[in-house]
């Protein structure tokens, strides 16, 4: 049996599971189950990268251990990809012990080699990216030398540090990109590594000795390795290398890496450069797919769009999310995740072309034929027209998945969906039902239909593997079918009753639907909303007396004080502390938010209306006894007072 060995980048460990992590994921999911479903033995790899010193400040800020740390966050990995059906074959992590001896191995046999010599790195560092940078490289603002991937502030590093020897390479990674023009995909994002390496590449610091949370080099334990090296050898650990040599050689090269352009150097320069001097096969190919943003924007939780993936397959379904991300995003270049596209595709795509076409087919079998397949019989001109796009168009789309042309073969799919249903049009299945003596064309014709939606089912399960399975189910197939054995036309049974069901889809009413991701700045819009309707229904209640009894008001004991005294209390934009003389009643303490509209120096000596039976109570930790009284209007406060001038303490009535 032919092999595939497809893997995502393993995810660094800074933050939860969002869709831009979900994205290469599912799309290698898609891609592993594509190969199955062609008869590959298929190894799918995904995993986290769990070491460097941004976890571990990360730890430190939480008050945890970093091993605590990260093993909360790759379970939170581990259940989101199974939560959304993701088929992987293993899951790595950088802390596993295996993983962490075949780092140790490799770093010791660079070293006996002669690959890898001991330095002293001067330079700059991104500690958010874990990623040294030349002076060439960076750049510099308002006299801060910056990150050229993640524009933050870089700091400057000098420790001593194992280097491996990157620049003995050069020219080898040079021949290779000419020799196999297609080892990096896109071909653009090749050309940006090949002019790096025209420029000439330096040697490669990859230990630190700063901090300590990574895999120590065992010969010099006082170093870990670097983060980003100590991450390129998941690929092989994950298979057993050196120990399990039986796994390693049987999946051994990866038919392909798939990974964000932002990581392009390492797995298309220094991947490969490290597997020429370990004497290891390289793999076949590098694919970096662009950046993901959600509804025009960079991912980012300030932003409200970090959103977890199994929200809107909660909403949405798990396929019509897959099928989304292939369609209407250009596998290798940036591209937005937009839910009002995703709304749309939902309803045209899946509700409107494929949907519709299984329930009407089946529901005119079961109207003309109680829901029995019929054995073809008179065949016309037409037939040929379905059968040729299901023959060409089932070969094109084969070809365009071997190629990651994924939007291309989802509109080469649905070209086949189309057509069978313009077929109906052309065919007129209600007209045919009405004549006896055109039942046997009838019956070819929905033989055609539910034969050319059978191959739809297996062409889409890559994609949609929970729909392929519910169509296949009601015309009394199971998941044994989904294999590119079974593509060719006029394989369906006949003499078999079908199931009707439900419909696969059912339209979105976009008008009431409610949308999965709320940008900040729209919840910043309906808030405002929301206080808006609040200060109108404010305003409206102002302007009505509730009327009470009058025992209820003779609770109130309304008194005369004078202010001796204010304050104004630190940290808060609104309240004063009021010293109150009372008279007979002695003094007392209260707090009011009114320092927006009165000075301390205006307060002195002014007397004022309190609640004198209030019961206590605290603002800000401190004591208030009693409430002042003051009338508002809009924007302005005036304090309630008496027009002449009288006791303090003295009872308003």
């Amino acid at each position: 049996m032919k092999k595939f060995y497809v893997t995502t980048p393993i995810y660094y460990l800074n933050s939860e599971p969002h869709i831009g992590s979900a994205y290469t994921t599912i799309v290698s999911d898609i891609v592993a189950r594509y190969k199955r479903m062609r008869n590959y033995d298929v190894f799918f790899l995904t995993g986290t990268d769990e070491h460097g010193q941004k976890v571990m400040n990360s730890a430190k800020e939480k008050g945890i251990s970093p091993q605590d740390f990260v093993d909360q966050l790759a379970l939170k990995f581990k259940t989101l990809w199974k939560e959304i059906g993701l088929t992987n074959d293993y899951f790595v992590r950088t802390t596993d012990k295996n993983h962490e001896e075949t780092v140790k191995y490799i770093v010791e046999k660079l070293i006996e080699k002669g690959d890898v010599y001991k330095g002293t790195y001067k330079g700059w560092y991104c500690i958010p990216d874990e990623t040294f940078w030349n002076d060439g490289d960076v750049k510099v603002e308002n006299e801060k030398h910056i990150c050229p991937e993640c524009h933050r502030e870089l700091k400057w590093v000098e420790e001593e540090n194992y280097f491996f020897k990157l620049s003995k390479y050069n020219e080898k990674l040079i021949d290779l990109y000419y020799e196999k023009p297609d080892f990096v995909e896109p071909e653009f994002r090749k050309n940006e590594m090949f002019q790096i390496l025209k420029a000439g590449l330096n040697d490669l610091s990859i230990t630190r000795t700063t901090f300590d949370w990574g895999v120590s080099v065992t010969s010099d334990p006082k170093h870990v390795v670097y983060v980003w090296v100590d991450a390129l050898m998941n690929y092989i650990s994950a298979l057993g290398y050196p120990e399990n040599l039986e796994k390693f050689e049987k999946y051994w090269p990866a038919d392909v890496h798939f990974i964000g352009k932002e990581i392009n150097r390492f797995h298309s320069i220094i991947w490969p450069a490290i597997l020429m001097a370990l004497d290891i096969p390289l793999p076949k190919k590098i694919y970096a797919h662009g950046w993901l943003t959600v509804n025009g924007e960079k991912i980012s939780k300030s932003k409200g769009n970090a959103i977890n993936p199994k929200i809107l397959m909660d909403a949405y379904g798990k396929d019509a999310v897959r099928y989304y991300l292939l369609k209407d995003i250009s596998f290798g270049r940036d591209g937005d995740f937009s839910e009002e596209n995703l709304i749309i595709k939902y309803n045209s795509d899946l509700a409107n072309d494929l949907s519709n076409l299984v329930h009407r087919t089946l529901s005119m079998l079961n109207k003309y034929f109680e829901g029995v397949i019929q054995k073809p019989e008179i065949t016309e001109e037409v037939d040929s027209t379905l059968l040729n796009i299901l023959s060409c168009n089932t070969k094109k789309y084969l070809d365009l998945m071997d190629e990651y042309s994924f939007t291309q073969a989802m509109e080469t799919l649905w070209e086949i969906v189309r057509m069978s249903n313009k077929y109906i049009d052309l065919t007129e299945p209600w007209i045919l039902g009405k004549d006896e003596n055109k039942k046997t064309r009838l019956a070819t014709v929905l033989y055609n239909l539910l034969d050319s939606i059978r191959i739809i089912s297996i062409l889409i399960n890559p994609v949609m593997p929970e729909t392929s399975l519910k169509i296949l189910e009601k015309i009394k197939y199971d998941n044994t079918h989904i294999n590119e054995n079974n593509l060719n036309t006029s394989l369906l049974h006949y003499d078999v009753k079908v199931d009707i069901g439900e419909p696969v889809f059912v339209r979105i009413d976009t008008e009431n639907w409610k949308r999965v991701i709320i940008m900040n700045s729209e919840e910043s819009n309906i808030k405002n909303k929301e206080d808006n309707k609040k200060e109108e229904i404010k305003k409206e209640t102002e302007n009505v007396i509730s009327l009470i009894e009058f025992p209820d008001f003779t609770k109130i004991d309304l008194r005369v004080a004078k202010i001796y005294e204010a304050e104004e209390v630190k940290k808060s934009k609104k309240l004063i502390k009021l010293q109150l003389d009372l008279g007979d009643l002695g003094k007392r303490q209260i707090v009011a938010g009114i320092k927006e509209y009165y000075t301390v120096e205006e307060l002195l000596n002014k007397k004022i209306i309190i609640v004198a039976n209030l019961k206590p109570a605290k603002l800000m930790g401190i004591e208030s006894n009693g409430m002042l009284l003051a009338a508002k209007d809009g924007t302005s406060l005036t304090l309630l007072s008496v027009d002449k001038d009288i006791k303090e303490g003295s009872k308003i009535s």
